[in-house]
């Protein structure tokens, strides 16, 4: 597993974030489209049937499935970077960090300005706690030479 520094997480954040927005957005469309093919199931259903265009119900089976084949690859991309995706609605990450011997996870949540907040691995989002000064120290000292 693939571990980062504070300062090395930090530097990823304006990609990730770009990526993260790609991955929703395509989400979203793809939650637009099968709620319209679902309106008109349910229009089906209640009219005790209708004539629908089945090539125009097909482009829309297509769009839903390109557009969900674009998150896959976007957070696959995010996955081999070594950043976990843990929540794409909210857009929340954790990068594995080790400090003190331990891999623990350092939390950004799309919309806050750095990261600020850690986990260990056992305890998740509802576990997070405020950066202390082991993060920054193991920053700053991996960038002095040997």
């Amino acid at each position: 597993m693939k571990t980062f520094t504070l300062e090395e997480a930090q530097s990823l954040l304006p990609v990730l974030e770009s990526l993260l927005k790609r991955a929703i957005e395509g989400k979203r469309a793809a939650q637009a489209v099968e709620e319209r093919i679902a309106e008109l199931s349910r229009r089906i259903y209640l009219s005790g049937g209708m004539r629908v265009d089945v090539s125009a119900v097909a482009k829309q089976r297509a769009e839903v499935e390109a557009h969900s084949q674009q998150v896959r690859e976007t957070v696959a991309e995010i996955d081999s970077i070594g950043v976990q995706v843990k929540d794409l609605d909210t857009g929340l990450l954790d990068f594995p960090c080790k400090v003190d011997d331990q891999v623990v996870l350092l939390c950004w949540r799309m919309g806050e300005t750095a990261i600020e907040q850690w986990h260990t691995l056992e305890d998740g989002f509802k576990g997070r706690k405020p950066l202390d000064e082991r993060f920054r120290r193991r920053s700053n000292s991996s960038n002095r030479p040997n």
